[in-house]
């Protein structure tokens, strides 16, 4: 029996958004739709409860994942799915809580039905806490905790081993991260293991950002103070050397940890796109009286550090939603074809050419779909998606099933060119497959499964429509979300801002992109003034900056609201020397406390949220203030004076 639980918060959300109990929570993503997985038995005597949802918020009850073991185990711990050409392959540990071992199961749908493979992939005693990456080059890596009983700081710690097939490992596991701080000791005497001092660091979960890899870890005792995630990074996933920890718990405290008295034990994460697919949120646990319940709180990078805005105890906006979200909405779409429409579908009916147009989009924004043939399907039929600018084919994006082959089309200099991609032997087109396309100005980036296809390139001129096509085979589409807005990580090669989308709109200096930073060089206390993207009423503008050089003067960088007719609404000075932010609002000046963590030498996230006529800005989970602006549509500037400025990513969502 389904049943629909959540806070009653009518501006947003509250914490816990599952207040029963839900264990080591992971979620995974598949067709715009949400699935949670959780430790332990479940109300119908399986193995494993799910939760579905459609906006991370609104959570409801699927059952049970599979049926416990034949040998009947008593404890099944930490289960995480992943999905790859048509099958769902969980990963949990099963055992007696002494000797426990990480084991696959196999199902044809995220919701249930899974069934175990009869393979053990550890070979330790002890293996807990399974999570499965693929790297942008298609290998795949199983991460896991297991006991370390010779190291210094003896206890539990991450180790990771390549992935053979998704029920083979390698069987070579190298240590990824081991405790070496006092805040991850669970136990100082711990009796079940003759006494001894020990320590945990399990839980782990990747996340790879501009070469970077990224690894989530739970640390310590929950029912410590100091307990909490951190995080640990290299930029080498084949190195034998344990990866550079973040935390050491007195300096650096862990970024997701208990508040004394309010939040008790967050922990065991796992991370996931919002419904714009731009958000990233951290899905964790956190004891309450009901045990361990379901929480979320959105997370980011600033430079190279992860952040959370969390534990959060009090009502959050509700994470974003795309553009335009599924099919349902006639005013977004137009068909040409014989076309079946759903909420969450489009499903062409017959082998003839059918194109389903969405509303012109202008500028830069990300589309998500999954997409797959309907069986049979031979020969020179093809379906996916059409870009066009004014009318004109810009470029396609085509899988040809009968042919193993996806094939991409584009124009340039007036002439059509087109790039074959070879795909695997065992892609079943007959399986639903995740299409990523971002369009940020000029530039396209396609990935088809994250690692399948990946494909970048700066055309020379930009895209305002988007149609999903098929042609010679029946095809289905699922999960369809647009996200009106950019995201810069300034990893293009191209040194000109002008090449990245940039204006600079006033000041004397330099600007130019290098080593993934935009770089603002101003030589005068004028501000150097850059703007990219579109003016509107309602957006969210974040941007990493940090402070280079300082020359003699007045030096500083902040933000300016900028209006239609390019008068300034609103200015938000950070002095070099005053270390202080002062904001200016219809002539009106104030100065706003900045957090005691702010350094001006390190990479920050500042965040603009501007609703008609408010603006709220924020530095990362810190509120500084909300603030009227005037009835008109704006635009966030970024700029500098007298110094060097260097900007590492900007993300603007248009609503």
């Amino acid at each position: 029996m389904e049943e629909n639980v959540r806070a009653n918060v009518p501006e947003g959300y509250l914490n816990p958004v599952f207040p029963r109990s839900f264990p080591d929570p992971f979620v995974l993503k598949f067709c715009g739709d949400y699935f949670a997985y959780c430790t332990d038995f479940w109300h119908d005597g399986n193995v494993f409860g799910i939760l579905r949802s459609r906006d991370l918020v609104n959570w409801s009850e699927a059952g049970g994942a599979m049926k416990p073991l034949d040998n009947g185990p008593p404890f099944y711990w930490a289960p995480e799915v992943t999905y790859s050409n048509g099958k769902f392959y969980l990963y949990y540990s099963a055992g007696n809580e002494t000797l426990m071992e990480i084991r696959v199961a196999v199902s044809d749908r995220p919701d249930g039905g899974f069934v175990d493979s009869g393979n053990r992939l550890t070979k330790e005693e002890f293996a807990i806490d399974a999570h499965v990456f693929t790297d942008d080059d298609g290998k795949r890596y199983l991460f896991y905790a297991t006991d370390f009983l010779q190291h210094t700081h003896i206890g539990t710690g991450t180790v990771v081993d390549e992935m053979i097939d998704w029920q083979t490992l390698a069987g070579n596991p190298r240590t990824v991260t081991r405790a070496k701080y006092d805040w991850q000791v669970y136990d100082p005497h711990r009796i079940e293991k003759g006494g001894v001092r020990w320590h945990t660091v399990e839980g782990p979960f990747i996340l790879k950002r501009k070469g970077i890899y990224y690894e989530m870890f739970s640390g310590g005792n929950w029912q410590n103070v100091s307990y909490g995630v951190s995080f640990a990074v290299t930029d080498d996933i084949n190195l034998d050397k344990e990866w550079q920890q973040f935390s050491d718990g007195e300096k650096v405290l862990p970024i997701l940890r208990t508040i004394p008295d309010t939040v008790v034990g967050p922990g065991h994460n796992s991370a996931v796109r919002g419904p714009d697919n731009r958000e990233l949120y951290c899905v964790y646990h956190r004891w309450t009286e009901n045990g361990r319940v379901l929480a979320i709180d959105r997370m980011d990078f600033a430079g190279m550090r992860i952040f959370v805005e969390g534990p959060s105890v009090s009502p959050q906006r509700e994470p974003q939603k795309p553009s335009v979200n599924g099919f349902s909405d006639k005013k977004f779409w137009h068909s040409i074809g014989d076309w079946e429409l759903s909420e969450h579908s489009a499903i062409t009916r017959s082998n003839d050419e059918s194109e389903l147009i969405c509303k012109p989009v202008i500028g830069s924004f990300l589309c998500e779909v999954s997409l797959k043939a309907l069986s049979p399907y031979a020969g020179e039929g093809s379906f996916g998606v059409r870009f066009t600018s004014d009318g004109q084919t810009a470029f396609e994006f085509l899988i040809f099933p009968g042919q193993s082959q996806a094939v991409i089309y584009w124009q340039e200099n007036k002439r059509l060119n087109e790039e074959k991609l070879t795909l695997p032997e065992d892609f079943a087109a007959d399986a639903f497959h995740l299409l990523r396309i971002d369009i940020n100005g000029l530039c396209v980036s396609i990935s088809l499964d994250e690692a399948i296809v990946r494909f970048a390139k700066l055309f020379d001129q930009s895209s305002n429509q988007l149609s999903l096509i098929a042609k010679g085979v029946k095809a289905e589409f699922a999960g369809f979300a647009l996200t009106d807005g950019f995201k810069d990580l300034f990893e293009r090669p191209e040194p000109e801002i002008e090449a990245h989308g940039w204006k600079q709109l006033s000041g004397g200096g330099l600007c130019i992109v290098e080593n993934g930073e935009l770089l603002i060089n101003a030589k005068s206390a004028e501000p150097l003034i850059l703007t990219k993207g579109s003016i509107r009423k309602n957006y969210e503008f974040s941007a990493n900056l940090r402070f280079v050089e300082a020359r003699s003067g007045k030096s500083g960088f902040g933000f300016v609201l900028i209006q239609n007719d390019g008068q300034t609404a609103a200015e938000f000075d950070i002095g070099y020397d005053s270390r202080s932010l002062t904001a200016t609002l219809c002539q009106n000046t104030s100065e706003i406390q900045l957090p005691k963590t702010f350094e001006l030498e390190n990479y920050h996230q500042f965040r603009f949220l501007v609703t008609e006529t408010r603006l709220r800005m924020q530095i990362e989970e810190n509120i500084l203030g909300e603030f009227s602006i005037p009835d008109e549509e704006t635009k966030i500037g970024i700029f500098c004076r007298n110094g060097v400025a260097a900007v590492e990513m900007v993300q603007y969502t248009a609503f």
